[in-house]
């Protein structure tokens, strides 16, 4: 159980112009700004949930993972995971949670990745049985077994996040904290991870907080959100609600034949291309119509195209998981 009630963080930021003539003068009178990167975070996360904590640039997510993970220290509030206090019971903490930052790595550089497993069972203690169950099963889940004789500096950045997952997860954490595990992967080692994540969670109850900007990522492994903006929680819901909330617009692509297209109320054509016969009947039509559900139904809609027009063809879709959340952003103004 996670439970966090009240946090606050605030950094103490250099700030100066440019030029030589500034920086000398910072030496003798550096000006300070305060930067609140988190202001009165709360939240429950219960066991074995999976969690996304979204936000843009700069909105407090590193900041909540590292106060969570037991890096940083906040100003007030407070945090209890599975009964401890991150900043203050580091040693027992960090045996129950795993860590993976898109862009730090926990492997030595120029040694087979096989070492730095090595090492990091020696650092958490993990008796030399439980350490070869668990690299069996992550070797295997994770498809590992041509790259952990390979050093770090060596493998492919998609091999690397792999073996970054699976250091983390060496000493059975109970917790597992991904920050953009997926940044800069192609669409193979992104479904790979995914899949991964999901049976690690599904087998082992393994409870995981998930930061990212790929809102696929968030949409294939989460089914709730914690939005944050500014250092402040701004939701906390079900994605499904979400998209319910955000999301009600339909997009209708039509292929027609015969009279014109004309809209009813809730509808609104975004394009239109087509071209006429001898007659000036319309032969090969093709529209693209925004479709407000809370206004019309999407049968009524087709409906009503259906009596004026010959369909030929016609999809639905609704709307991205990216297209809801920059809704999201655009109303809370973040």
């Amino acid at each position: 159980m996670i439970q966090v009630e009240h946090i606050q963080k605030t950094f103490k930021v250099a700030r100066r112009n440019a030029g030589m003539k500034e920086a000398f003068l910072a030496l003798f009178n550096k000006k300070y700004e305060y930067v609140k990167a988190l202001d009165d975070i709360s939240f429950t996360i219960a066991d074995g949930e999976m969690v996304g904590y979204i936000g843009p640039n700069g909105a407090g997510k590193s900041s909540t993972i590292k106060i969570l993970s037991g890096i940083l220290t906040p100003e007030g509030g407070s945090c209890l995971i599975n009964g401890r206090t991150p900043w203050k019971d580091r040693i027992e903490h960090v045996r129950d949670i795993g860590v993976v930052f898109g862009q730090r790595s926990q492997l030595w550089w120029d040694v087979p990745v096989i070492d730095s497993f090595e090492l990091l069972k020696d650092i958490y203690k993990v008796s030399e049985k439980k350490f070869k169950e668990n690299l069996s099963e992550l070797v295997t889940l994770l498809n590992l077994e041509e790259i952990i004789k390979t050093p770090a500096r060596q493998l492919s950045l998609g091999q690397r996040m792999r073996c970054e997952i699976a250091a983390s997860l060496l000493h059975n954490p109970s917790i597992l904290f991904l920050d953009e595990p997926t940044i800069g992967l192609d669409a193979v080692s992104k479904i790979a991870v995914r899949n991964f994540i999901l049976d690690i969670n599904k087998s082992h109850q393994t409870t995981v907080i998930l930061t990212t900007h790929d809102m696929q990522d968030i949409e294939a492994l989460t089914k709730r959100i914690i939005l944050i903006g500014k250092g402040k929680i701004l939701m906390d819901g079900e994605l499904s609600e979400m998209k319910k909330q955000f999301g009600g617009y339909k997009k209708l692509m039509v292929e027609y034949s015969g009279g014109g297209i004309h809209v009813c109320e809730g509808m609104h054509i975004i394009s239109n291309d087509y071209s006429h016969d001898d007659k000036g009947m319309v032969v090969n039509g093709h529209a693209v119509i925004e479709l407000d559900s809370e206004v019309i139904p999407v049968s009524e809609a087709i409906a009503a195209l259906s009596a004026e027009v010959d369909l030929r063809d016609i999809s639905v879709s609704g709307s991205s998981i990216d297209e809801v959340v920059v809704e999201l952003y655009k109303q809370y103004e973040i």
